[in-house]
């Protein structure tokens, strides 16, 4: 039976209505969920976030170090025979003192944080450090080495830089006493003590915080992790 060419063209015309209406519709909506998988996407969390954060942080924190300690060393070098009028370098050597207070006192929180987030199992034991790491291979990066200890002994990595901080405290004494003792000899040394007390906090901060080895070529080989008694 053939149908009548007027009632062919009116249910084409209604398919194509239907066809134009739904179509933005069904578009609009996939797109829609789209976008929702990308938000979704982009706000899941890294999966080493905590790491990077510690990482981070202790950068921050070398920071705050460093600067008062290198405000001390200019205004040293800056002044006639490295000698700091006594009012002065009190208040140098203040602003260092605080800068070094707060650092640890940060540490300290880092590591009651990450002691109520450790949970050991009954019958288990603190695992063994990991062993020395020699020069990186390029491509695939390593974690400074952390001193390896006795296990009689309670010194960590943060132990280590709570040594640094008291270390350069020392240091920094011993040259604001230098640069107001009136005897220009004995300044040069102090400096040279200070900058070896920064190159011991550097170290220590990033060890103590799992920084990444560096991996650039010709730098030499890290140095390997001291063995326990």
């Amino acid at each position: 039976m053939r149908l009548p060419a007027r009632r062919i063209a009116t249910t084409a015309l209604c398919a194509g209505l239907l066809i134009g209406l739904s179509g933005p519709a069904v578009m609009a909506a996939d797109g829609e969920s789209a976008r929702e998988r990308t938000h979704a996407v982009s706000q899941a969390p890294l999966p080493d976030l905590a790491e990077l954060q510690s990482q981070v942080g202790g950068l921050v924190d070398l920071g705050g170090v460093l600067t008062p300690v290198t405000d001390l060393l200019n205004a040293v070098l800056k002044a006639d025979n490295g000698q700091l009028a006594a009012a002065d370098a009190d208040q140098f050597a203040a602003a260092v003192k605080d800068a070094l207070a707060k650092a640890e006192a940060a540490d300290a929180d880092a590591d009651d944080t990450d002691a109520d987030d450790t949970v050991n199992l009954p019958g288990t034991t603190t695992p063994a450090q990991p062993p020395a790491v020699t020069a990186p291979q390029a491509g695939n990066p390593v974690t400074l080495p952390a001193p390896v200890v006795a296990e009689d002994q309670t010194a960590t990595a943060s132990d280590l830089t709570a040594t640094a901080y008291a270390d350069l405290q020392k240091r920094i004494d011993a040259l604001v006493k230098a640069t107001t003792a009136g005897n220009a000899e004995q300044v040069s040394p102090a400096i040279d003590g200070v900058m070896t007390g920064i190159s011991n906090v550097v170290a220590a901060t990033l060890v103590a915080n799992g920084m990444p080895a560096a991996d650039l070529a010709g730098l030499p080989a890290l140095p390997a992790a001291p063995e326990a008694a």
